[in-house]
Parts: C-alpha cells; sequence; structure tokens
C-alpha cells in the first residue's frame, strides 16, 4: 500500500510537472536597468488549473528565496546582476511543484548621463532655439525634464530653474524656446519610473546670442578723484534699461592692476546686465 501512494504522488508530480509552464518575467520590460531603480519580478505559472502556489526563487544573492506572492520588487544595485529562476509549490501538498523556470538573466547598468545639444547654437535676438536631450543608454519609459542655467555670482557656480511646462517632464525628447534674445545655457535630464528614478543632470549647453546688452554707464557721487574711508558715495548705473545692476567684483585682467602701497585699497566695480 506504501509503494501504491509513493508511486501515485510520484505520479502526480510528473503530471503537474508536465502539464504547468514556468517563466521569470520583469517589470517594467525595459531592454536596459540602472541602479536605483525599482522592478518588480514575476514568476508566471501558465496551467495547474485552481492551485494555490507559494513561490519559491533561486537569485544571485541567495540559493532560495520564498515568496507567498508570485512577485518580488526590488531596488537594484550592480550586486542585482545575475541569474534567476523560480517555480511553485503547491501550498496544500508540499511534495508537489512545478519544473524550475527557464534562467532569466538581470543586468544592472551604472547610473546614466543626459546628454543635451542645442541648435543653432549662435542665433540672431528673437529667434527660437532647440533643445534635444539624449540618455547614454536609449531604453524605453523616459519622460524629459528642461532647465535653464543661472549664475550664481556670490560663489561663480550655476543653478537651475525648470523651463515652463517641465514640472512632470515631456514624452518628446526635445524642447523648443521661442524669442530668446540673450546668451543662455541650458540643460537637460531623464526621469521613468514610480517613485521616478532621475539620470544624472546634462552638462551646461550654452546658445550664444549675436545681440549685445543695451549701453550703460556708471556713475559715482560725489565724483571727485580720491575718496577716504570716512566718505560716503553713491554707485549706480544709468542706461537704457531698468535690467543694469551694480556689482562688486574682483577683476583680475591685466589692464585693473594697480600698485597699491599699504595704506592704499580700492575696489573694482561694474555694471552687470541680469
Amino acid at each position: 500500500m506504501f509503494v501504491f501512494v509513493f508511486f501515485l504522488i510520484q505520479y502526480f508530480y510528473l503530471c503537474l510537472s508536465v502539464s504547468t509552464s514556468v517563466s521569470v518575467t520583469l517589470q517594467p520590460d525595459w531592454s536596459q536597468i540602472f541602479s536605483g531603480e525599482k522592478i518588480t519580478v514575476r514568476c508566471e505559472i501558465q496551467g495547474g488549473g485552481d492551485t494555490e502556489w507559494d513561490y519559491e526563487w533561486k537569485t544571485p544573492q541567495s540559493t532560495s528565496h520564498q515568496t507567498h506572492v508570485n512577485y518580488w520588487t526590488l531596488s537594484v544595485s550592480e550586486s542585482s546582476s545575475g541569474n534567476y529562476m523560480c517555480r511553485g509549490r503547491n501550498r496544500r501538498d508540499s511534495y508537489s511543484s512545478t519544473q524550475w523556470s527557464k534562467t532569466f538573466t538581470l543586468t544592472v547598468s551604472d547610473k546614466p548621463q543626459s546628454v543635451l545639444t542645442v541648435s543653432p547654437s549662435w542665433l540672431s535676438p528673437g529667434a527660437s532655439v532647440t533643445l534635444k536631450c539624449e540618455v547614454e543608454h536609449p531604453s524605453a519609459g523616459w519622460r524629459f525634464y528642461w532647465y535653464k542655467t543661472v549664475p550664481k555670482l556670490s560663489d561663480r557656480l550655476y543653478r537651475y530653474e525648470l523651463l515652463p511646462g517641465s514640472d512632470s517632464g515631456t514624452e518628446e525628447d526635445s524642447y523648443m524656446v521661442h524669442g530668446q534674445t540673450h546668451t543662455a545655457g541650458y540643460m537637460c535630464r531623464a526621469g521613468r519610473g514610480e517613485p521616478v528614478f532621475y539620470t544624472e543632470h546634462s552638462k551646461p549647453t550654452f546658445v550664444w546670442s549675436g545681440d549685445f546688452p543695451p549701453s550703460a554707464s556708471l556713475t559715482v557721487s560725489p565724483d571727485r578723484v580720491q575718496h577716504f574711508t570716512s566718505d560716503s558715495v553713491s554707485l549706480s548705473c544709468e542706461g537704457n534699461s531698468t535690467e543694469w545692476r551694480v556689482r562688486r567684483c574682483e577683476v583680475q585682467t591685466d589692464s585693473w592692476i594697480r600698485t597699491l602701497t599699504s595704506t592704499q585699497s580700492w575696489m573694482a566695480v561694474k555694471c552687470e546686465y541680469d
């Protein structure tokens, strides 16, 4: 009797293995996966009727990993690269299980860089310029975010501001800037998934305008040759635009080099266009 039951179980297991098809799938099904992205690995069982399954996994990190649902969500890193397999185990009969799926190979790449190109790079005042953003390793699912670089005069660096209409990203990998009148710098990056995974920002790319800002002159009041530490002076930029500002700056060109005594000091002041 015992032998008969044993062979019956073996026969049932053989039938179950033959009648089911098991595979590992990836969601989202992107051709390139990058370190830091969140993905879902699924164990798909075709056949098996109304059987309730538990799932057993073989992963690069462990020889066995078990779940009660047919999916496994993880934030990947380069160590997540490797082979994945799964099979189903009948919850009501621990002796019966499917065959192992075929090996699914996951490759995780470094965080990608975005690359921005502009056309034209020189333009007439008021013309339009086209920005185009590309991800180093092309793949699906990206939305694109567009920025204008703004100088930080305090430390000679740049900050960036989102351009209109790109708060949630654009499906198109190009963006049109209309009516540009001054030289300006632009950047971009791409994002996809939930939560959003972003590429690195592109390097700043500048569009040069042949227009020159309105002329201005710096005036000092009172207007005299020499000023002393106890004096009050008034500095102003005068010209045909309200966008001129007075800026104190360090000037390093040869034309500004002066010989100073230990009791003398001076500062360079210039007009700058916003």
